[in-house]
């Protein structure tokens, strides 16, 4: 949620910070604004283009800070809109999270006689930064005694119009890095801005605070204790964040899922001796050898993920697997031996908030964490113990496409190697054989889109769908409905199959369009018969199944190759998330930024 771009340097630092809330727009927001040394501030409600056409001609300045905001407290309005200032116009503040304290914050300034200017937790943030900072000029100290009254997640960028070469950045919560260039120092809340500028980042953690200068940098705590920080080098490039002739980032990234299904798969599977390699468990082989539960948590697409996740361990390696929101997670009592049971945390962006505390939490418990994640560097890659990257490159596309099937990937990866160090080589021979043709079956779905596009044409209209499936396919059915909601605005909903006559067949009519999940596995004919049942009811029925399976009846169906009934999920996966695509296409909607979502969910 939100972004934040910062410069300072040797040139002009508003066309960086132009094109830096450009290249994070993707995350979601709904205004935007900047302030520029020497120039001052601007904002506007809506766009990045509007708030480009409000700079007057002249507005510039060789450091500044900028940010797009996700309304949270107050409307989406331009008093709203960061940057946020204190009562005397002196600090000016760029903020991501939430300052859950502010109201404590506020009422203290407002019987003080200080008018506040928006409805936001920000300000308040500015103003107690601006009164630290009169009693001590000197901005990092202002800072970091402001923030040790505050409490909440934050990541921040601040000026001071008193020191207009510098900028001072801090985190607890909210990512930050600093990019390291040849022309300047560059802030941004993730990497995708500085690609054009520098691949050299350091990533703040928790509690610390950097001071940017035109020609320095220093990381130091909020004591101000000097830390030496790693210089980073980023892996991936611009060309891979661009849309390359597609319309849309969506249907880019779900084209790109062949690729991404092999960069998941390269160097982890030993074709030889059948057998799976993840270097990154290495450190923790000896406890995985003897959990005897595996707790799985993320939000959104990842706990859908961990849902398949919790089956596919179950099947595969026989030990108790339980999936929770973590949202929900991060404030359950934790009953678990600790030595014997793993929390798996899965996110896209390596920030989720809620699953970055459920993380923290078990650790306390002395519980070993292990992430799956995608963005190398993120805040979980970093706090747990150890960890499989997706390596599915980056995602812009607001709904989670490629990194989703990545997931999946990775859990059978997963599966299989703890399997292996419970039981030795040469298990699951079959389902490690699959693995290698998933690419080729991913690119033979790809390839019929057109018939996905026509089914999806045909229903635009629809007002309600049903998403059914069960055993491997039932999470499967989750991720579905959530696509569709996300990116057409449809209402839907999803069912294990066997469960529709326990209330939902009575929403079925004509009108009611059902997505089956029932490609040729151990429980087609318990689907099939399930599927009759909306049928009798006159329920429209999309069929996906493999090929060959087709029910007779079959007028809208989607095929798949047959493959390991554990696989099946990656396959039935790719028909879902293009007919929510070509669905969203048909109603002319933002698919890559639908209303009201972000990105990366970095606050509670």
């Amino acid at each position: 949620m939100c972004g934040i771009v910062g410069y300072i340097g040797s040139r002009d630092a508003t066309p960086f910070l132009l094109e830096g809330l450009r290249a994070l727009e993707y995350r979601g927001y709904d205004s935007a604004g900047l302030f520029v040394s020497g120039s001052g501030a601007q904002k506007r409600a809506g766009k990045v283009s509007v708030l480009e056409e409000s700079i007057p001609e002249g507005f510039q300045g060789n450091a500044g800070i900028a940010h797009t905001r996700w309304a949270t407290h107050g409307a989406p309005t331009e008093n709203n809109a960061h940057p946020h200032t204190d009562d005397t116009e002196t600090v000016w503040l760029v903020h991501n999270g939430i300052i859950e304290n502010y109201r404590e914050i506020r009422e203290m300034f407002e019987t003080e006689g200080i008018v506040f200017r928006s409805e936001t937790d920000t300000e308040t943030l500015a103003q107690l930064i601006g009164r630290k900072y009169r009693d001590t000029p000197i901005l990092e100290q202002a800072v970091a005694d402001a923030l040790k009254e505050v409490r909440g997640a934050y990541g921040i960028a601040v000026m001071a119009i008193n020191e207009p070469e510098k900028i001072v950045v801090a985190r607890h919560g909210s990512p930050l890095l600093i990019g390291i260039g040849d022309d300047g120092y560059y802030v941004a809340s993730d990497a995708t801005p500085l690609l054009t500028h520098t691949r050299n980042v350091i990533y703040l953690d928790d509690g610390e605070l950097a001071v940017l200068t035109t020609d320095s940098y220093k990381v130091t705590s909020l004591t101000h204790a000097l830390l030496n920080k790693e210089v980073q080098n980023i892996d991936w490039d611009v060309e891979s964040v661009q849309k390359k002739g597609y319309e849309h980032f969506m249907l880019k990234e779900i084209m790109e899922v062949p690729e991404v299904i092999e960069n998941s798969l390269r160097g982890r599977i030993d074709l030889e001796a059948m057998s799976i390699h993840l270097g990154g468990l290495r450190d923790v082989e000896e406890r995985l050898k003897n959990i005897e539960r595996i707790i799985i948590t993320g939000c959104g697409s990842a706990y859908y993920a961990g849902l398949t996740g919790e089956l596919l361990i179950e099947e595969l390696v026989g030990i108790p697997v339980e999936t929770e929101i973590a949202s929900e997670l991060r404030y359950r009592r934790f009953t678990a031996d600790p030595e014997k049971t793993i929390l798996v945390a899965v996110s896209q962006s390596g920030e989720t908030a809620d699953t970055l505390e459920a993380v923290r939490e078990a650790r306390k418990h002395g519980m070993l964490a292990l992430g799956i994640v995608n963005a190398v560097g993120s805040s979980i890659a970093r706090e747990t113990d150890a960890g499989v990257y997706n390596h599915a490159g980056p995602e812009i596309g607001v709904a989670s496409t490629k990194a989703f099937v990545s997931q999946l990937t990775v859990f059978v990866l997963l599966a299989i190697y703890l399997k292996q160090l419970r039981d030795g080589t040469g298990t699951h021979n079959e389902v490690i054989r699959e693995l290698t043709r998933l690419p080729d079956y991913a690119r033979r779905i790809l390839s019929a889109s057109e018939n996905i596009s026509e089914i999806a044409a045909a229903h635009a209209g629809m007002r309600d769908a049903l998403f059914v499936g069960r055993k491997f396919q039932y999470p499967i059915a989750y991720e579905g409905a959530l696509k569709l909601k996300e990116v057409s605005y449809v209402h839907a909903e999803a069912y294990g199959a066997g469960e529709m006559k326990h209330g939902p067949l009575a929403l079925i009519d004509s009108e009611f369009p059902t997505i089956a999940l029932m490609p040729l596995d151990s429980v087609y004919e318990k689907t099939l018969s399930n599927v009759e049942e909306i049928r009798a009811r006159s329920g429209k029925v999309i069929v996906i199944t493999t090929e060959g399976s087709e029910p007779a009846w079959t007028t809208e169906c989607i095929t798949i190759p047959q493959t390991h009934e554990a696989l099946l999920p990656i396959l039935t996966t790719l028909p879902l998330q293009l007919f929510a695509y070509y669905a969203a296409l048909q109603r002319g909607l933002p698919i890559d930024m639908p209303r009201n979502l972000a990105k990366s969910v970095t606050v509670e």
